[in-house]
């Protein structure tokens, strides 16, 4: 049970960031299909950061590690820009936007990892190797009954996320540009009689939303693959997406679904290995948290609420 709730934390937090940066942009009005392609360019990000250290830092040090978030948040904040300037800028198809965005981080990417390890690095690879992410044990919290998993085996990243996550839900909930953050995805006309740039205040939704991807992202660089390559784009962002929808565009609702969503795969997993199947059979683990996803919409979409202005593109002469 300790090992389900270690892993399945491990994929649900990283998630869930990944799904408060969707909920700040479509709670802002913007639609964001586009999480996939930010949080695999701001992991492109960190990795090509930690590549371009290589030898600089101690071998034991952590200055790299944490670094790394910082220049993926970067990555994938400037990244959103894309993304931000077609939907409200240009007024294009916000979800067609989003695969455009999705499409070019992959092939941009991969190109940029190929040229760059050649020309740089010395290697035609696509790939930006990681140093093994460090976990820390809590004691005596750890040898709490089920619990303990949660002090278990612990990345540095999970902790960073959660005091994001709170940051964030502060921000979103209790204070003044989050208040007109939501009443633009539902009443932008309002915002704008009030005298507040809706483009501007979705524009900073959209670079959040890049931001808080790109740690998602690397947060999975570090724990799933241990380096950067085209595998970093897995259906993630979309599975992000769909805890968002899942989670009525609401910060606690979608992290109810991200710990299921990640306990479900964890679960899986360890459910073949006690089994002891062939190890082919632990791709099937990769799809629990999709079918979940079918389930889950099946029963409870009929219950969601979108902001009224999702995805509606902004005229102020409309007003």
């Amino acid at each position: 049970m300790n090992q389900i709730i270690v892993d399945g934390l491990s994929y649900a937090l990283p998630m869930l960031i990944i799904a408060i940066g969707g909920i700040y942009s479509e709670r802002s009005g913007v639609t964001n299909l586009a999480l996939e392609g930010l949080l695999g360019f701001g992991a492109f990000a960190g990795g090509l950061f930690v590549s371009f250290t290589a030898g600089i830092f101690l071998a034991d040090s952590p200055v790299p590690f944490y670094l790394s978030f910082l220049f993926a948040a970067i990555g994938g904040g400037l990244f959103s820009l894309l993304h931000a300037l077609l939907c409200i800028k240009l007024k294009a198809n916000q979800v067609i936007s989003g695969v455009v965005v999705n499409i070019a981080a992959v092939a941009l990417t991969g190109f940029l990892a190929v040229q760059l390890n050649k020309a740089v690095f010395g290697g035609a690879s696509n790939k930006f190797m990681l140093s093994t992410a460090p976990r820390y044990t809590v004691p005596g919290l750890s040898d709490i009954p089920v619990l303990g998993g949660l002090f278990t085996n612990v990345y540095p990243f999970e902790l960073i996320i959660v005091v994001l996550a709170i940051v964030f839900w502060f921000i979103l909930y209790r204070t003044r540009f989050g208040l007109h953050l939501r009443a633009c995805g539902d009443n932008p006309q309002a915002v704008d009689a009030a005298g507040i740039n809706v483009a501007r205040v979705r524009l900073v939704a959209v670079i959040i939303s890049g931001v808080l991807s790109g740690v998602g992202g690397m947060s999975f660089a570090y724990s799933i693959s241990a380096n950067v390559s085209p595998a970093i784009f897995f259906g993630a962002g979309y599975l992000a997406i769909a805890a968002m929808i899942f989670g009525n565009w609401k910060i606690v609702p979608t992290l109810v679904a991200c710990l299921i969503f990640g306990l479900a795969r964890s679960a899986a997993y360890q459910l073949i290995l006690v089994l002891e199947m062939d190890a082919s059979v632990t791709d099937l683990a990769m799809i629990v948290p999709y079918v979940l996803v079918l389930i889950l919409l099946i029963f409870f979409s009929k219950r969601n609420q979108a902001p009224k202005a999702l995805g509606q593109i902004y005229d102020k002469s409309q007003r």
